[in-house]
């Protein structure tokens, strides 16, 4: 649906600030990226590449539709993931995981009815045993017991791991297959066109 309206002419296009009560909150966004990348050229794409978000894909896509030179698409893509978005993200996690933080924030689970302090001890040991683990410090004791998430995710991405190598040992048979039969059809053809 939002494909065709890309395909439109410029003149009969929708625009993005113009939205029709039927569309839902992912459309709008779609038409909110396409008419930034539309109009607003490389600030657009800059724009796009330097926050987090999902849609960063359909720029790149929408850049493809509508022509947009390689290089200005990747100096925006690599001024606004490099060095842009990069800063962003080192600053929300210093904010985020500096000790005085972490504490402001286990003190406030405490604070939780009920259950707060019941899980507000377990939590601080957890962490301790994260912040141990990472600093690799020998005169602290070593925490060597693997819990079951992570035994849980180390067997999921095992399985994806041999989706993923399944899915193209089956995709290069497929090609092989069909290249055999087109091989066998066009020998067909001409053993039928000889008689």
């Amino acid at each position: 649906m939002v494909f065709t309206r890309l395909q439109r002419p410029l003149s009969t296009r929708v625009h993005f600030d113009s939205f029709a009560p039927w569309q839902n909150t992912v459309e709008r966004a779609k038409l909110v990226i396409q008419g930034m990348v539309e109009k607003v050229g490389f600030l657009g794409i800059l724009a796009c590449a330097s926050i987090p978000n999902p849609l960063f894909d359909l720029a790149g896509i929408t850049c493809g539709h509508f022509l947009v030179p390689f290089w200005t698409f990747f100096g925006a893509t690599l001024i606004g993931k490099a060095i842009i978005k990069m800063h962003i993200q080192k600053v929300f996690v210093i904010l985020t995981f500096s000790e005085h933080h972490v504490l402001t924030m286990i003190k406030w689970i405490g604070y939780i009815p009920r259950f707060g302090p019941k899980v507000q001890v377990p939590f601080r040991h957890y962490l301790q045993k994260q912040k141990d683990k990472l600093h690799h410090r020998p005169e602290k004791q070593r925490y060597k017991d693997a819990n079951w998430i992570q035994w849980l995710f180390e067997k999921l991405v095992t399985a994806m791991i041999i989706y993923f190598i399944l899915s193209i040992i089956n995709s290069l048979a497929q090609s092989y297959h069909k290249r055999l039969c087109r091989q066998q059809h066009a020998a067909d053809k001409s053993g039928k066109a000889d008689e």
